[in-house]
């Protein structure tokens, strides 16, 4: 299957023929576009499409195209820096080295490892994850390990493993061209995957699928839907309940398939009843005819997808949203199955990596903390003592940013993420930050690197080796296409460095880390993943780049991938394979492993049930305007990379907010007037667009900007709460009101 046609898309700026294309995967979102590094006098110079891969045949969205400008910056770091005196001044590195391994056994010695915090992102590559899982776990002893995908794809995580004991999106992309119905919920792929969504049109083209758009704003994608359904903020569980009481109404169900793979129904078939289209109009002001034809077209529909992102990840109730998409799609048998599935998305260019190697929480391979046999399992391939490795509940950012305000974490360890911008109610954070020894690795110097006490520069994408997972399970190679300037290392040479430094040893002497470069890192890690759910153990480099990546499960049985899981209907929900015993929906509370075992899922997926609540701030006499944050088409995260991209940085250099056309009128703003939002966590001050885009009561902020000198940044506002589950922070909901700023009072 696939696209039938390829269109190769390339930004090169060069002055005669380049010298080399170098083999890829672009490094900004989680589609995991194929390219060409183009390279001239030892500078990438550029980048272009690869139209053999599958998954984009050549196309490139604007951030990938311009995302190379970063490594030629004339910003970029070179040498660490060193606090002295309250200045970062410029270092060796044998002095910053030195002080690293000082400080860690520092606070090791005072604290244990309970004192230490890492926290990293969702952009490199597994075999540093993999390499940070086994430091920090069998060499530093902590459990206080997280990234940045906590606030990005946690609640797609957590909600695979709710529904099926274990990680890991069903589908693939490859459904997307034979699908009938692909439902978005609140995912604006037009902005955040534009490469996906032309693979959406032109299956709608080719083949006639109908796209249904699920989201509070009325953007282009909605615009461009078949059916567009714009509900109120922190509603989605309404919906999807409003949804699946339509479809067992119907009979638009797969009784045999419920009663052959599944356990729950009948709880969920009761809480729904009362979500008929009367209430949920009531609830969402979702229109009962639109909820109507929404549930008809999925319900009676061969071939269903549906694609979640952070409308649901960062909302109310986020995962038990998402296990409400995975349930719709089991009660219908749609699973597992050409053209159908539910589609749990990853945001980043390698979050489902860090999920892989336990870059984030769990042991690697998707292995269970609390499960005392996969703790000696991976004690055994690490050759380390079971009993020193830390066990129990993971620590998420959340924690980790308590414990540094109590004192109880003294050195937190930030690499390639920007927290002082990206964490919920930023000007808490940024105070929270100072009151630690902070070590951030970063290539430039950062909002939050500016407030470390050690910045280590490191290499970028293009200037390493190694590999990424997309959204879709699919495993490829970046090739090293230069070296990186003033000779500086990777994250990977630099967790090797500390490593060896702080002399962690295996159970017999020998050093812990045994590899040396990237690829045999891979090596071990094919070891470490074969029988788990995201066995790697048939994959290898030279494989992936001849082939065009490859899907996990690769092994014995499927030597080039498989596109699709759980196409025997068969389920890691047997205590002794899942990947977490679980947490109760309405809590957050972790279940046990006799309450795990007392489900009797025992391989069969688990549906749940869940009743809608009101978002935990709602709009107020005070603050009357409905907030919700996110991505736009030409910036990413906090702008590191692409806003050193003159193209993309001339198309979208500042700030704004959307506000709706009547609530201007209402409030005497205009297009650019500058204006200031105001929530009970602070307030910024941006300029106004007025657009349609919105809906009359609500505002839209992208959350890109915003340094250290400037009040735009959207996490000032946001909610300092978060999934009980997941722990995702709640970016798209909380309640604030807008105010026109005076010319004299903005000077």
């Amino acid at each position: 299957m696939g696209w039938d046609t390829s269109r190769v898309d390339m930004n090169i700026y060069s002055q005669g023929k380049i010298d080399r294309l170098v083999y890829s995967t672009c490094n900004i979102c989680s589609n995991g576009c194929g390219c060409f590094i183009a390279v001239k006098n030892d500078k990438i110079v550029g980048i272009m499409g690869n139209e053999e891969y599958p998954i984009n045949r050549g196309r490139l969205g604007p951030k990938g195209e311009n995302q190379w400008w970063a490594n030629n910056s004339v910003d970029r770091l070179s040498a660490p820096l060193i606090r002295h005196n309250g200045k970062l001044l410029t270092s060796t590195w044998e002095d910053a080295y030195s002080l690293l391994v000082e400080k860690t056994k520092e606070v090791l010695k005072r604290k244990g490892p309970g004192g230490l915090a890492f926290y990293h992102t969702g952009q490199a590559y597994l075999e540093e994850y993999y390499t940070i899982s086994k430091i920090t776990r069998a060499g530093l002893r902590m459990h206080h390990v997280d990234a940045n995908t906590r606030l990005c794809t946690a609640t797609a995580e957590w909600s695979l493993i709710e529904s099926f004991g274990a990680d890991g999106p069903p589908a693939c992309q490859e459904d997307i061209d034979i699908a009938d119905v692909v439902v978005f919920i609140g995912r604006n792929s037009n902005e955040t995957n534009t490469v996906f969504w032309e693979r959406v049109l032109e299956a709608r083209r080719k083949s006639g699928s109908k796209i249904i758009e699920i989201d509070t704003r009325n953007d282009l994608s909605d615009k461009m839907a078949d059916l567009a359904l714009q509900p109120r903020s922190g509603t989605n569980v309404a919906v999807l309940n409003g949804i699946i009481h339509l479809l067992i109404k119907n009979n638009w169900i797969n009784r045999e398939y419920i009663q052959k793979h599944t356990i729950g129904f009948t709880e969920l078939e009761k809480t729904v009843s009362r979500y008929n289209p009367e209430l949920v109009e009531q609830i969402t002001n979702i229109p009962q005819s639109k909820l109507l034809q929404c549930a008809e077209w999925i319900g009676t529909s061969n071939k269903t997808v549906t694609i979640l992102l952070q409308g649901v990840y960062q909302s109310m109730d986020a995962t038990a949203a998402a296990t409400l998409v995975n349930s719709m799609h089991l009660i219908m048998g749609k699973i597992g199955k050409p053209g159908s599935g539910p589609f749990q998305h990853a945001g980043q260019p390698s979050a489902m990596s860090n999920r892989e190697t336990g870059g984030a929480g769990f042991y690697p391979g998707y292995r269970n903390n609390s499960n005392p046999k996969h703790i000696q399992e991976i004690a055994k391939l690490w050759n380390v003592d079971p009993e020193n490795l830390p066990v129990g509940p993971q620590t998420f950012i959340n924690n980790i940013v308590q414990l540094m305000e109590q004192g109880e974490i003294e050195l937190f360890w930030v690499m390639f993420t920007n927290p002082a911008v990206s964490l919920p109610n930023r000007n808490k954070m940024v105070d929270i930050m100072k009151k630690v020894f902070m070590v951030v690795q970063d290539p430039f110097l950062s909002e939050t690197a500016d407030l470390a006490d050690l910045v280590l520069p490191t290499a970028l994408w293009g200037e390493k080796e190694g590999t990424m997972t997309n959204l879709e399970r699919r495993v490829n190679v970046l090739r090293k296409a230069v070296n990186p300037p003033y000779n500086l290392p990777s994250d990977f040479e630099i967790l090797l460095e500390f490593s060896k430094r702080m002399d962690f040893r295996d159970r017999e002497g020998n050093p812990l880390i045994k590899y040396s470069t990237p690829e045999e890192a891979f090596n071990e890690w094919r070891r470490v993943s074969k029988g788990r759910p995201c066995d790697m153990s048939g994959m290898t480099y030279d494989k992936m780049e001849k082939l065009g990546g490859i899907q996990w499960p690769c092994n014995e049985h499927y030597p080039n991938g498989k596109e699709r899981l759980y196409t025997d209907g068969k389920f890691y929900t047997f205590a002794h394979e899942a990947e977490s015993y679980g947490r109760d929906l309405l809590t957050g509370r972790a279940r046990t492993e006799e309450e795990f075992k007392a489900l009797n899922a025992n391989g069969k997926a688990i549906i749940y049930a869940f009743d809608w609540a009101p978002p935990l701030e709602a709009p107020s006499e005070e603050f009357p305007y409905e907030l919700n944050t996110g991505r736009i088409v030409y910036q990413w995260h906090t702008r590191t990379k692409t806003g050193r991209a003159p193209l993309l940085h001339l198309a979208s250099p500042e700030g704004y907010v959307e506000i709706n056309p009547q609530n201007a009128i209402e409030l005497e703003i205009e297009m650019g007037d500058m204006v200031r939002v105001t929530t009970k966590r602070g307030s910024i001050m941006v300029p106004a667009r007025i657009t349609d885009a919105v809906r009359p009561g609500a505002i839209f902020i992208p959350f890109h900007y915003g340094t250290l000198t400037e009040n735009q940044a959207a996490n000032v506002l946001t909610l300092e709460t978060w999934d009980l589950v997941s722990k995702q922070p709640h970016f798209k909901n909380g309640a604030c009101r807008i105010e026109k700023i005076m010319v004299s009072e903005g000077q």
